[in-house]
């Protein structure tokens, strides 16, 4: 790694800030939130932050974005205070959000315009994986603008898959990715909820099933949370639940147009969307339990 080289990180959220402090270890790291909280502890972890997000991106060789969805990323490099034209020509941007790929192809174009790459790495592992550079990420990237990407990539992944050689491919691995994710959650909140009902220890029958061939990753990382939903604060929000409505929307998406039937997933989608009706938008997405079972102990009483 080379400490000349400079990467722009835009929104120091969950995700975002241990994503910048991991890259701060070795590379120069710009940083911009609307948080000034999160300026602060971004700045504590030897980041140097700026006023907006143009200045942020100003001189940078790779620019991090971290979106809620394609709209935002959008906003972010086309709006009206959109960072793409203050953009080097060679930088790339590199994308981590699930946005789904129908965003992708106008993205690179426009991109193209003022001489910008577009790496689509989607990630995954949460904030604690990404401050320890332990991430999952797939990339979908031209050989020259990843190549470029690498000294970012490289710090956050413990995992690197490169499934193509074009911007898109990344996102649709992480759609048939999020699938399985939101199934494995869905399955775990009423896998627990189950056990309520039977009136077993949660926490005994968490270590029990993890220890077995039920066991998952979502299992074993969601479900200490899923214990916490029913608390008066209920869980951290390392992932809100209304994330999961956003990707569970992009895989139905994709599933129709590939003219695929996934019924499974389709029914873990309307949890999610239940939970959100129900006011768990911004709740940690271990409390889609709450949908399954309002209370602890509504069945099995007695």
């Amino acid at each position: 790694m080379t400490s000349n080289y400079t990467v722009t990180v835009l929104g120091l959220g969950a995700m975002g800030l241990p994503m910048a402090t991991r890259l701060a270890s070795q590379l120069t790291v710009h940083g911009f939130d609307i948080a000034e909280p999160r300026l602060r502890l971004a700045e504590e972890s030897g980041v140097k932050t700026f006023a907006s997000a143009r200045d942020a991106a100003q001189d940078t060789d790779a620019l991090l974005l971290a979106v809620r969805n394609s709209e935002q990323l959008d906003d972010v490099l086309f709006g009206g205070n959109g960072v793409a034209s203050v953009l080097k020509p060679g930088a790339v941007v590199i994308l981590t959000s699930t946005v789904g790929t129908e965003a992708i192809p106008s993205t690179v174009a426009r991109l193209a315009e003022f001489g910008v790459g577009l790496v689509d790495a989607p990630l995954s592992g949460g904030p604690k994986r990404a401050g320890e550079g332990d991430l999952l990420i797939v990339v979908g990237a031209e050989p020259a603008a990843l190549e470029s990407a690498r000294p970012v990539l490289e710090l956050l992944a413990s995992t690197l898959t490169v499934v193509g050689d074009k911007p898109g491919d990344g996102q649709a691995l992480k759609t048939v990715n999020q699938l399985l994710c939101g199934i494995h959650i869905a399955a775990a909140a009423e896998a627990m909820a189950l056990a309520d009902a039977l009136g077993l220890d949660q926490a005994k029958t968490l270590a029990a099933l993890e220890a077995g061939a039920a066991g998952s990753f979502m299992l074993s990382n969601r479900g200490p949370r899923i214990l916490e939903a029913y608390t008066e604060e209920g869980a951290e929000v390392l992932s809100r639940l209304d994330i999961f409505v956003k990707d569970m929307g992009i895989v139905g998406k994709a599933t129709r147009s590939a003219g695929l039937a996934t019924p499974v997933a389709a029914a873990a989608e309307q949890l999610y969307l239940l939970g959100q009706a129900h006011g768990l938008a911004g709740a940690d997405d271990s409390a889609v339990i709450k949908v399954v079972a309002p209370t602890k102990r509504t069945f099995g009483e007695g």
